[in-house]
């Protein structure tokens, strides 16, 4: 736990901080929550477990359900002074994309080499059937199998993961 906390601590309570608006004391709050939860589920940090992706990325995700969970909280008792900026700041973030790039990218790793090259002609460089096969040296057959196989693998990979693609 100490080398979790000396690792991961920091860069969670400024994502946690900047999620609250600069509220240090409830960003200290649920860093402390979010690192009980790994200390209470230790099989949720390993990097080798079957769907397991980085242990930061698990960290991240909880301390961010724990940021919603206390807005949602505080959004149904009455309205504090200044309590309308904080739901503010977390209402467009762009975290949950990066967070779900991160493990995206986590599962494509996952893949074979064939898989991963297939994947990125196609639908990351916008190639078609016939370019991503003149690329790869393979005809548009092999093309069209391996991307069929390479997609049911990712999706296979992002619901060991929890998230769907």
């Amino acid at each position: 736990m100490r080398e979790l906390y000396r690792e991961h601590a920091a860069p969670l309570l400024a994502f946690v901080r900047a999620q609250l608006g600069g509220d240090n004391e409830r960003a200290q709050d649920i860093v402390q929550e979010t690192l009980l939860r790994a200390w209470q589920h230790p099989e949720a940090l390993r990097p080798n477990r079957p769907g397991g992706s980085h242990p930061r990325a698990w960290l991240f995700r909880v301390a961010r359900n724990l940021v919603i969970d206390s807005q949602r909280a505080r959004s149904a008792r009455p309205q504090e002074v200044g309590e309308l900026d904080d739901q503010m700041a977390i209402a467009d973030d762009g975290y949950d994309q990066v967070l779900t790039a991160y493990e995206i990218t986590d599962a494509l790793v996952g893949l074979s080499a064939d898989h991963r090259a297939v994947i990125s002609e196609l639908y990351f460089r916008d190639h078609s059937v016939a370019e991503t096969a003149q690329v790869l040296g393979v005809p548009p057959g092999t093309v069209k199998s391996r991307s069929y196989y390479a997609l049911r693998a990712l999706r296979l990979a992002c619901e060991e993961r929890g998230i769907i693609p």
